[in-house]
């Protein structure tokens, strides 16, 4: 039974975990609290692949001999094998812990149980599953990737209320607000790659980089050509994250979505164009839809999600959890795609 408090230290711990969310790929987000008393005596997070886990990380911050009524409150189970780090539920063990409360359950096969299964075999008291459905959308890309080999894909757009990605020509670029684009912006630091069609770098040059976001780790851009005519000068292959820039020359975007997976990137966003945004709906490729709306009609020549579209209402792709939110004079909508029945 989940208890008040439970919540309470979780979300404590879930604040620790999105400290460094955007920073751990390929490893998940994670955060851990000590508890002491009704009282948060230490905290951790994990910072970046290969540095010390949540659980570790807060050990240290108490950095005293662990009393017999404390308890730990991690946002995922603690891993059993060793890889870069040694075992988190060996120091748990060793540090004398008696008391653990976990969020969600590793889905890592490796992993998967192992861990809580490992901890009451040495006489630790583990309840898990507290907040297990907030804990899991934090590592929403991690959860896809270790499972499927695939990363998990949002598509990004910035369009008119009439749907168009663009003004007429001539008139200023922006379809949404400042604010709208920081926004963006601070999506772009959680994933591991940005993808666009060649359009778009021909049409826009844009430098599909984090701007405005303290501490963090510019993503990979990926670009999709048929033609493999691209500008030689555009920011993409001539700034200084030119050597994180990656091509592919006449690849359907579902073989593109594979091999990114088995370079390790969990998470990709999708900015555009249009073609490519409609070949992700055609092909059920999206996990994530992130759209920001603008207070302008346009008229403009492409729109967001082009190709044949869905031949009656009923096989359209429908949206679940959609939550909207004002920005400035934008209103943003995220939700995720249902899974049809057949898929």
């Amino acid at each position: 039974m989940m208890t008040d408090r439970d919540e309470e230290f979780m979300r404590a711990a879930l604040v620790e975990a999105k400290k460094a969310l955007g920073r751990t790929s390929p490893n998940p987000a994670v955060g851990a609290v000590l508890v002491i008393d009704n009282c948060i005596v230490a905290k951790g997070h994990h910072r970046e692949a290969g540095g010390a886990h949540a659980e570790i990380d807060c050990l240290r911050d108490f950095g005293a001999p662990i009393p017999a009524d404390a308890t730990l409150y991690v946002t995922l189970e603690p891993c059993s094998t060793a890889g870069r780090t040694a075992p988190c539920t060996e120091a748990i063990i060793r540090a004398g812990l008696k008391n653990v409360v976990i969020g969600a359950t590793d889905l890592n096969p490796r992993h998967s149980g192992k861990g809580i299964g490992h901890l009451r075999n040495a006489g630790v008291v583990v309840r898990a599953g507290i907040l297990a459905d907030e804990c899991n959308r934090l590592n929403e890309a991690f959860n896809k990737w270790i499972v499927t080999g695939r990363p998990f894909v949002i598509a990004k757009c910035g369009m008119s209320l009439d749907g168009r990605l663009t003004r007429p020509t001539g008139e200023p670029r922006w379809i949404t607000g400042r604010d709208a684009r920081r926004d963006a912006h601070r999506l772009r630091a959680r994933v591991d790659a940005v993808l666009v069609g060649a359009e778009t770098v021909r049409a826009d040059n844009p430098r599909l980089t984090v701007r405005g976001v303290r501490a963090a780790r510019q993503p990979w851009r990926v670009v999709l050509t048929r033609s493999c005519r691209l500008p030689r000068r555009a920011h993409l292959f001539s700034d200084k994250f030119a050597a994180r820039t990656l091509v592919y020359r006449r690849r359907r975007l579902s073989s593109v979505l594979r091999d990114l997976g088995k370079r390790g990137i969990t998470g990709v966003l999708i900015e555009g164009g249009g073609e490519v945004l409609g070949e992700a709906l055609a092909k059920r490729l999206i996990d994530k839809v992130q759209i920001y709306f603008g207070p302008i009609l346009t008229g403009g020549p492409m729109v967001a999600f082009p190709g044949a579209g869905a031949g009656k209402t009923a096989e359209a792709l429908r949206l679940r959890d959609v939550r909207y939110r004002r920005i400035g004079e934008s209103i943003r909508i995220t939700a995720y795609p249902e899974v049809q029945p057949h898929e």
